[in-house]
């Protein structure tokens, strides 16, 4: 940054928003609003001409890109520019891929002038700052155990019905009985099931599927 000062563009399709942040940015001697694009896509053009250090984005403007696809190409044609979103919304569906996306700082258009200000020099440093709200999202995300799938449903439908008969103390005659099939493919079958739920032998794959609730 040439003298320390902080080059900042903004992107928001509202003017009256553009005019209200260049005007509080304006006061600081070390910030400087050295574009301002009414479009995602003309955020992208004026990026690549006056490559900033911070860019404050919108994320929901109208027509074109949003500023979710903004930011991802952005940052792929100007990686030294640090995005901050700054936005009316606070949905997870917008939330989670603009920081995906490459964003450092979501902050919400209700931020004070002086957390707007505190959060571009913050990025022109590479740290990161997050709204109160979004960062209690992110933890809770993160705080959620992963959904583990059970063995038995990686079974195929036939796998399935050969461990339902092991369950029932049929042999591997009777299962190929039942099922119609030759007695080298219920061997296949019963391999695949063992394998599968990570059991032994055919008394754990039968109390596997007691447990699991597969037969009665």
């Amino acid at each position: 940054m040439e003298d320390s000062i902080i080059k900042v563009l903004l992107v928001d399709d509202h003017e009256m928003v553009r005019i209200g942040l260049a005007a509080v940015l304006g006061t600081e001697e070390d910030i400087e609003v050295v574009g301002e694009a009414s479009s995602g896509e003309e955020g992208i053009t004026m990026a690549e001409e006056y490559n900033p250090d911070v860019v404050l984005m919108d994320l929901v403007m109208e027509g074109g890109i949003d500023g979710i696809e903004a930011t991802r190409r952005l940052i792929e044609r100007n990686p030294e520019s640090k995005v901050i979103v700054l936005t009316s919304y606070l949905d997870d569906e917008k939330m989670y891929p603009v920081l995906e996306a490459g964003a450092i700082s979501y902050l919400l258009k209700t931020s004070r002038a002086g957390e707007i200000t505190g959060a571009i020099r913050a990025a022109a440093k590479g740290q990161s700052i997050l709204e109160s709200q979004v960062a209690s999202k992110l933890m809770n995300r993160f705080r959620q155990p992963k959904q583990v799938a059970a063995p038995h449903e990686d079974l195929t439908e036939r796998e399935m019905e050969v461990l339902r008969l092991i369950a029932a103390g049929k042999s591997n005659q009777e299962v190929a009985d039942e099922l119609f099939i030759g007695i080298k493919t219920v061997k296949f079958h019963v391999t695949n099931v063992l394998s599968k739920l990570g059991v032994d032998d055919r008394t754990q794959a039968a109390i596997y599927a007691f447990k699991q609730g597969l037969v009665e």
